[in-house]
């Protein structure tokens, strides 16, 4: 059960390692772009290519869907970046149904695990997989794997090597399970004495830059919400967005969100106790492009 292509790297693991996939359980088709056509999902694209039996249902406590599930006598269900799950589906494999979580667990649990860990930066982060329960990523821990944050690499990277590490996690899950070598963890047990974060959804106001902030914390959130759904500011009246940046050591008294730029290869923002230097941006209506092309086209 998953949608993008972070679900996908788990999905082609598993096949690689010759777990026998009965079915693919993923988010109906989208319209999409100027012509509205209707747009699959990664994992989708990924099924069909590999022949494999896909369910997409509108409403996942739906009868018709259910019975469908139930008649595919699956011993485990495996979800990755899917939806929250009614009692009735997660509780139907005689083994359960698993999940890989992008964090180390119990922190972080949520929708945007990865962005939130380098929005705080955090040094190390991870994957964890556990069986699924009623409370939102609460269920027991199953295996974990630790990797490190570089702290200049942006949530896309961090996402494509976890995406990796992660199915490689699930596939020792899924042969753990297989033989019923494996110790479930409450969470409970690894709460104790913990200041715990959270990764909820990310909206457009936490996008927003708060220049009034150090610039070692504004650094982290442009790098934490980059690519998408991307950090910005107001520049000329209009939405600025930010990809990528570099600390600036300099001192300033500079007001925070003001800007500096020689109109041909710098442009910086002050923050309370230094600069930004903004290297990759996207103006609205314009294209994401390097600092040095965007002055090129735009007189500051």
């Amino acid at each position: 059960m998953g949608t993008p292509d972070f679900a996908v790297a788990s999905l082609q693991a598993l096949l690689e390692a010759g777990s026998n996939i009965v079915a693919v359980v993923t988010a109906p088709d989208k319209p999409a772009g100027r012509g509205q056509k209707l747009s699959e999902s990664a994992v989708k694209q990924f099924a069909v290519a590999q022949g494999l039996k896909v369910l997409q249902p509108e409403k996942l406590r739906d009868t018709d869907f259910l019975n469908e599930l139930r008649a595919l006598k699956a011993d485990l269900q495996v979800v990755v970046a899917f939806r929250m799950l009614p009692e009735v589906v997660w509780n139907m494999p005689p083994k359960g149904t698993i999940n890989l979580h992008a964090s180390l667990l119990p922190q972080y649990r949520g929708a945007a695990p990865i962005n939130w860990a380098i929005i705080n930066g955090e040094k190390e982060s991870g994957a964890t997989t556990f069986f699924i329960k009623q409370e939102i990523d609460t269920g027991a821990v199953l295996f974990v794997e630790k990797i490190s944050i570089d702290e200049d690499v942006t949530a896309g990277e961090y996402h494509d090597r976890l995406m990796i590490k992660g199915a490689g996690l699930l596939v020792k899950t899924v042969k753990a399970i297989e033989s019923g070598r494996y110790t479930e963890q409450p969470q409970e047990q690894l709460t104790e004495g913990l200041e715990l974060k959270h990764a909820p959804k990310i909206f457009k106001e936490d996008c927003r830059i708060n220049w009034n902030k150090p610039a070692e914390i504004v650094y982290n959130h442009i790098r934490g919400l980059s690519p998408y759904p991307a950090a910005f500011t107001e520049l000329n009246g209009k939405t600025f967005k930010i990809y990528k940046a570099q600390k600036n050591t300099e001192t300033t008294s500079e007001t925070p969100g003001t800007f500096k730029t020689d109109n041909k290869t710098f442009l910086k923002f002050a923050c309370n106790n230094g600069y930004i230097n903004v290297t990759e941006v996207q103006l609205e209506g314009k294209k994401r492009m390097g600092i040095e092309e965007f002055l090129r086209g735009v007189k500051l």
